[in-house]
C-alpha cells in the first residue's frame, strides 16, 4: 500500500510542478502583453496538460475517495442466511433476492447464476469488464487513452470512455496549434511590417531574405519548444 501511495504522490507532485511552470508562463505573457504567447502557447499547453495529466491526477483522487470495498461487495454473491449478509462494508440497502438461481444473492438483490461475471453482478453499469465494481490500474488506464481510445476496461464512473475520447482529441488538437499558430501569425506581422516600411523600394530584396530567414528561425524555435514541452510532460 505504501509503495503505491508514494508512487502516486510523486506523480501528483511532479505534474503539479510542471503545471505551475506552465501557469507562470501564462502570467508572464499577461504581464508583458504577449498575446501570441498567451493564446497560442499558454492555452494549448494548458489544454494538453489538463487533457492527459491533470486528468490522471483527478483519477488518482477519485480512486482514493471511492469505497471499493462496498463496490466489490455489491458484485459478490452471498448466502442471505450466512454470516456475511448485512455487513456494514456495503453502503447500500441490503435486498434479499428471490433466490431463483443458485440460491445466492448480491447485496442489491440480484439472483446469482452459475457463470456470472463481475459485469453481470455489478449494479453500476459503467461498462468494461468490471462495470465499475473493480478498482482500475491507473497506469494502464492512462496508456489505453491513446492506445485504445473509447475503450475503458475498468471504468470508475459513467461516461468515462466518452470523456477520455474527448480529452484525447483536445490533446491531439493542441499540439499543431502550439507548433504552427505562433510562427504563422508572427510571419504575417513581419510581412505586413515589410510591406509598409519606409524603405521598401530601396531594400526590398534584402528585407525579403531577412523575412525568410527570420521565419525559419521562428519555426525551428517553436518546434524545439513544442517537443520539449510534450516530451517533458510525458
Amino acid at each position: 500500500f505504501f509503495n503505491s501511495f508514494k508512487m502516486k504522490l510523486s506523480v501528483i507532485f511532479g505534474i503539479f510542478q510542471m503545471f505551475m511552470g506552465t501557469m507562470l508562463k501564462g502570467l508572464n505573457a499577461i504581464y508583458f502583453g504577449e498575446k501570441l504567447d498567451f493564446f497560442f502557447e499558454f492555452i494549448p499547453m494548458v489544454v494538453f496538460a489538463v487533457s492527459l495529466f491533470m486528468y490522471m491526477v483527478f483519477l488518482i483522487f477519485y480512486k482514493w475517495s471511492t469505497d471499493w470495498n462496498s463496490r466489490m461487495l455489491s458484485a459478490t454473491c452471498l448466502d442471505p442466511d450466512g454470516d456475511g449478509w448485512g455487513s456494514s462494508a456495503y453502503k447500500g440497502e441490503w435486498v434479499v433476492c428471490d433466490q431463483g438461481g443458485n440460491g445466492y444473492c448480491t447485496p442489491w438483490g440480484y439472483s446469482c447464476q452459475d457463470g456470472d461475471n463481475t459485469a453481470t453482478l455489478c449494479p453500476l453499469d459503467f461498462g468494461g469488464d468490471g462495470d465499475g465494481c473493480q478498482p482500475p490500474n491507473l497506469i494502464t488506464t492512462l496508456i489505453n487513452i491513446a492506445l485504445q481510445p473509447g475503450d475503458v476496461t475498468e471504468p470508475m464512473f459513467g461516461g468515462q470512455a466518452q470523456l477520455q475520447t474527448v480529452l484525447l482529441l483536445c490533446a491531439f488538437a493542441s499540439v499543431p496549434v502550439l507548433l504552427l499558430a505562433k510562427p504563422y501569425f508572427l510571419s504575417k506581422q513581419t510581412h505586413h511590417a515589410i510591406e509598409h516600411g519606409d524603405e521598401e523600394d530601396a531594400h526590398h530584396g534584402e528585407d525579403h531574405g531577412d523575412e525568410d530567414h527570420g521565419f525559419g528561425e521562428i519555426v525551428i524555435h517553436q518546434a524545439i519548444e513544442t517537443i520539449e514541452f510534450v516530451l517533458g510532460m510525458v
